[in-house]
C-alpha cells in the first residue's frame, strides 16, 4: 500500500512508534526493533494484533475482523513490534501470521486513508521506517509462515509475500485489488511477487488486479499448500513445528543464502561464495553431530520426525 511520498507528517501515536524503530543489521538481514516494553505488553494482551507463544513457535494474529483485518496505523505498528520481538528472541524458531475471523488481510484501511485529506505523508527512504503495512520491508532472520483464509488482497497480499511459505484455504482469494482505486504497491509487492512467481505471472496480477483462487495460486507457486476451509492455521502450525524441529543454524544459513542469491547477489560466483562462507561454520557446529547420529541409524531411508534427531 503506498501513500504520498515525502517527509513524515502523521498522527502523534505513529510518530512516537517510528521514533522507537531502529534499523539493526545481522549477517545479510535487516530488521526493525522497538524499545517500548509498555507497548509490547499491550500488544500481547490484545487489541488489533494478538500473539501467542507455543513452544518455539510464535503465533501472530491480525485482529480487526470487522474490517476484514485491514491494517490501520496502530495495526501496522503492532505487527512490526511483534515480528521484531520474534526475530530477536533466541528461544523462538518460527512465526505464523494469520487473520482473526476468516480473512487474512484486506490491505491498508482505505477508510482511514480517506480521512487524512492528503495529510498522510510517508518517509521516502525505506531504510528509515516501517512500511505502511508495518513489517513489509523487514528481512527476518528466521522463517515466517502465513496461514491464509478469506481475502489476502492489496497490502494483505504484500504481507503474505513477506512469509517464506503460505498455507492457503480452498476458498481464499488473493490479488492486487488496490488496482481499482489507484493505490500503488509500496509494501514489497512489485519486488517480491516477480521473484516468487516470475515476471509474466506477476504482471498478470499487478496489471489486471484480478482475483486469484487457491488452486491457481498453488499452480503459480504463490501458495505452497492448499487446505480445506478452516484448517489453514492448524496446518501452518504443524508445518512450523516441523521446521522448528530441524537443526536451526543449518536451516537459517541455507534460508539466508537463498534470500541473498535472489535479492542481494551481484553474480552467480558471488552467490556461490556467500553460500560457502556462511555454510562452512555450520559443518563444525551441527553437521558433524548430525552425521554421527546418521551413522548410528537415525534418519535412515529418508525418514523424517517432528522430534529433533
Amino acid at each position: 500500500m503506498a501513500l504520498t511520498l515525502g517527509r513524515i507528517s502523521i498522527n502523534n501515536s505513529f510518530r512516537r512508534a517510528i521514533r522507537h524503530m531502529s534499523v539493526n543489521s545481522t549477517k545479510g538481514q535487516r530488521f526493525y526493533s522497538t524499545i517500548s516494553k509498555e507497548e509490547k505488553t499491550s500488544a500481547n494482551a490484545g487489541g488489533t494484533v494478538i500473539s501467542e507463544r507455543r513452544g518455539t513457535v510464535m503465533i501472530i494474529g491480525i485482529n480487526r475482523p470487522e474490517a476484514r483485518n485491514a491494517v490501520n496505523q496502530e495495526t501496522a505498528q503492532r505487527l512490526t513490534e511483534e515480528l521484531s520481538a520474534f526475530d530477536q528472541d533466541n528461544s523462538l524458531n518460527v512465526a505464523v501470521i494469520y487473520g482473526v475471523g476468516g480473512n487474512f488481510c484486506a490491505g491498508f484501511d482505505l477508510k482511514e486513508l480517506s480521512q487524512t485529506s492528503g495529510s498522510l505523508i510517508m518517509e521516502q527512504d525505506v531504510r528509515h521506517v516501517p512500511g505502511p503495512m508495518g513489517p513489509s520491508r523487514m528481512r527476518l532472520s528466521k522463517p515466517l509462515i502465513a496461514a491464509v483464509s478469506g481475502y489476502a488482497v492489496a497490502g494483505g497480499l504484500e504481507l503474505a509475500l513477506l512469509a517464506d511459505m503460505r498455507v492457503v484455504e480452498e476458498s481464499s482469494i488473493m490479488g492486487v485489488f488496490c488496482r481499482r482505486f489507484g493505490v500503488p504497491l509500496i509494501d514489497g509487492g512489485t519486488v517480491r511477487l516477480p521473484q516468487l512467481i516470475g515476471l509474466s505471472r506477476a504482471l498478470d496480477l499487478i496489471l489486471t488486479g484480478r482475483p486469484v483462487k487457491a488452486q491457481e495460486a498453488l499452480t503459480f507457486g504463490l501458495a505452497n499448500r492448499v487446505v480445506p476451509d478452516g484448517q489453514a492455521l492448524q496446518e501452518a502450525l504443524e508445518l512450523a513445528e516441523q521446521v522448528s524441529a530441524f537443526p536451526q543454524l543449518c536451516l537459517r544459513a541455507d534460508r539466508n543464502s537463498a534470500y541473498h542469491a535472489v535479492f542481494d547477489s551481484s553474480s552467480f560466483t558471488q552467490a556461490m561464495q556467500y553460500e560457502f562462507d556462511n555454510g562452512l561454520p555450520v559443518i563444525g557446529a551441527e553437521a558433524v553431530t548430525g552425521a554421527t547420529k546418521f551413522s548410528l541409524g537415525a534418519g535412515r531411508g529418508g525418514t523424517f520426525s517432528k522430534s529433533k534427531l
